[in-house]
């Protein structure tokens, strides 16, 4: 589960995307939402039966683009590390 912040429509994504992530062994690490700015960790995990399925870190961030856009379209500024 992600730690939440102050916007319900960003902590709706972020759950969205940590459910993705985990299936695969991966985390979002603590957000930080600073006015229409986000910044959060993504840790890959490991599928050695399918490395493939793993989220890359850019699939990630197009995840929470796409998906910030349509659910919470005043993030204008995502920073996955």
């Amino acid at each position: 589960m992600v730690q939440s912040t102050s916007d319900t429509s960003v902590d709706f994504v972020l759950e969205q995307i940590q459910t993705m992530v985990a299936s695969e062994g991966g985390t979002l690490g603590v957000p930080v939402l600073d006015g229409s700015s986000l910044k959060v960790e993504y840790t890959p995990g490991v599928n050695e039966e399918c490395p493939e399925c793993v989220p890359t870190h850019d699939s990630v961030v197009q995840f929470l683009t796409a998906s910030l856009g349509i659910h919470a379209p005043h993030i204008t500024d995502i920073e996955v590390s």
